[in-house]
């Protein structure tokens, strides 16, 4: 069943930090359970900033202690106890990341209580589902207008006995004839401060984290105190967290990765995390919060990316410059890394010069002073991982899934290869099956899919080898990501292509948001993109067509030469022959995408099924 390349990072030195950071930082088996670290952080260093986060009304900064935040988590227990839950009930909880994400899970960790984590911008129908099938008893949302649009849904999920709401003044929906929701103020109102209970033990189920699936409902994974322990300590291995450290937080909470890596690794290293105003804001707050961690989906590396070289666009000088920057600065990351020899002493007479014009200009717009830059969630393009790396950004790719807890592998930034995610955690094992798929054994697994049996047997075999979907290979003990099972493509010719690496292609081009290919049983591929409006209307009346009717033979045409340009390394069988332009973005709120923005390729073949079918009209297979 396996081939033989079978790896494990058991007893890799790389993996354990110096010895003096392994002293200050919290192992799995002290904390024995999430609120266990949560309580012995708050021993080890009470008045450290804990957290960070922007108040509008006051228009600053507020810093939270340690022990200040104990003492909200231990009022949210009273409160919490008043609902009369009990020992593994399910509580869920809807907010953007915020000091009170993290009181709220913890009070009910404390407690013994499951935590759902909901996405604060999915979609009202999958946030119902999801509370109907985990049978929620309490949801905590963000605001009034969450819940007036949830309230009609009530009939849904009958066993919710109430709904916290963050803000201030709640009034009573027309949907919510119990009178379900209360404001948080109300809520914590006569609550005392009071001692952190702790209940439960490492192997009890902490959470239910459901999964953004591209291809049918969302499932939940069921996590326990010991899975998410175990992973986070894996990582503390390979990326030791710092006491001065500033982790930089805007992935959701909700996203395993984010709260794995950025809220319970941060807690184990007594680490400061400081929460964005806003994706909008990002930018500026890099700025002020000078991180040195960072955690991101490549579409941000890949952004920046794009804004450097469209400054730098029509200026031979600015051109040569990066282009310099970048040949050179690979090549000392290259040489750190021991792959090559170091730059001569011409290169290394120059580099101050274009680390001063070029580099340095990149690094502070991050911040300034980053030590490390972890991408996951998606593949980061090559490029655009090497371009940063050469730079000086410490970019390092891994890969994870929510089933995992969810990181499997991680580079780490003295030993990175930007091509690939890097090596497994210290007791994580990872296989190639013989159809290519990726299977990993490790004691962060999930327990299984909550009320689902058979889908947790077709996820994880009778060996207890989770089998992620992925297409992977195994090199000299580094784990490269091809594709997902499901997205590789077999044309009507046998020839077999990779969806979502030609997709990540077509989306490097400037005038393309995103982007889908159709192709399984076909005789060649066809594209449906999401066209930039700013970048497309400058373009289209650069080649002098309507901007408002994207899909004339013309634009096509000129849309198709740029992809073609774009796929010229690529075969015959893998370039894009024919391509229907949409203006309109796939969003959330229309079914399309889900909460981790991932485009759901069934609904949008569904969607435009007749104009794809055009696409191939003419062809003799289709006459």
């Amino acid at each position: 069943m396996f081939y033989s390349n079978t790896w494990t990072a058991r007893g890799c030195s790389m993996d354990r930090p110096p010895t003096g950071m392994l002293e200050r930082l919290i192992s799995a088996e002290c904390a024995d359970t999430l609120p266990g670290l949560f309580h012995e952080r708050v021993r080890r260093t009470p008045l450290s900033v804990a957290y960070r986060e922007y108040d509008p009304r006051a228009g600053c900064w507020i810093n939270y202690s340690w022990a200040s935040m104990e003492i909200r988590a231990a009022r949210f227990q009273q409160a919490l106890t008043r609902e009369g839950l009990k020992t593994g009930d399910r509580v869920a909880l809807c907010l953007p990341n915020c000091t009170d994400w993290v009181s709220f899970d913890m009070a009910s960790l404390g407690l013994g209580l499951v935590v759902v984590p909901l996405y604060a911008d999915d979609s009202v129908t999958n946030i119902a589902h999801i509370l109907a099938h985990c049978e929620a008893r309490l949801v905590l949302v963000d605001t009034q207008q969450r819940w007036s649009e949830l309230a009609p849904h009530r009939r849904e999920f009958p066993l919710l006995s109430c709904a916290w709401v963050r803000e201030r003044d709640v009034q009573h929906q027309p949907g919510d004839p119990e009178h379900t929701a209360k404001s948080i103020q109300e809520v914590l109102a006569g609550t005392t401060v009071s001692t952190f209970k702790r209940v439960g033990s490492s192997h009890s189920l902490a959470t239910i984290i459901y999964t953004s699936g591209t291809t049918r409902r969302p499932k939940g994974c069921m996590l326990t105190n010991f899975a998410l322990l175990s992973n986070a300590e894996g990582v503390t291995k390979v990326i030791a967290p710092r006491p001065d450290d500033i982790f930089l937080s805007f992935l959701p909470l909700a996203h395993a990765f984010e709260r794995t890596v950025g809220y319970y690794v941060a807690m184990m290293g007594g680490s400061t995390v400081s929460y964005v105003r806003s994706i909008e804001h990002l930018s500026d707050d890099l700025k002020a919060i000078h991180p040195s961690v960072l955690l991101s989906v490549p579409r941000i590396y890949e952004r920046a990316y794009d804004a450097i070289h469209a400054a730098a666009a029509g200026n031979s000088l600015k051109v040569l410059l990066l282009r310099l920057t970048r040949n050179l600065g690979w090549r000392r990351f290259q040489a750190r890394q021991g792959r090559m020899p170091a730059p001569g002493l011409a290169a290394s007479l120059i580099w101050p010069l274009l680390d001063k014009l070029v580099a340095r200009p990149i690094i502070e717009a991050f911040g300034g002073r980053l030590r490390v830059a972890v991408t996951g969630g998606a593949p980061i393009p090559e490029e655009v991982a090497e371009f940063l790396v050469a730079m000086g950004v410490p970019i390092v790719a891994g890969y994870g899934l929510t089933e995992a807890a969810p990181v499997v592998t991680t580079n780490s930034v003295e030993d990175n290869l930007p091509a690939s995610v890097g090596r497994p955690l210290a007791g994580v094992e990872i296989s190639v099956s013989k159809n290519g798929e990726l299977l990993v054994h490790s004691p962060a697994v999930m327990s299984g899919y909550w009320n689902d049996e058979a889908l947790t047997r077709e996820m994880i075999d009778a060996r207890g080898w989770l089998h992620t979907g992925d297409v992977a290979e195994i090199k000299n003990g580094r784990l490269f990501i091809i594709g997902r099972l499901t997205e590789i493509l077999v044309l009507a010719t046998g020839e077999k292509v990779n969806a979502s690496l030609i997709e990540a292609e077509i989306r490097r081009d400037n005038l393309v948001d995103q982007a889908l290919i159709v192709g399984e049983g076909k005789p060649f591929l066809v594209a449906v993109c999401v066209l930039n409006q700013n970048n497309w209307r400058t373009y289209a009346q650069e080649i002098g067509v309507d901007p408002y009717t994207p899909n004339s033979p013309s634009a096509v045409g000129n849309i198709l030469m740029r992809i073609g340009n774009r796929l010229k390394d690529y075969p015959e069988h893998a370039q894009i022959r024919a391509i229907y332009l949409l203006q309109r973005p796939w969003t959330v709120e229309s079914g399309l995408l889900t909460p981790t923005l991932k485009v759901k390729r069934g609904k949008v073949e569904q969607i435009f099924h007749d104009e794809i079918m055009k696409l191939y009209s003419g062809h003799a297979m289709f006459r």
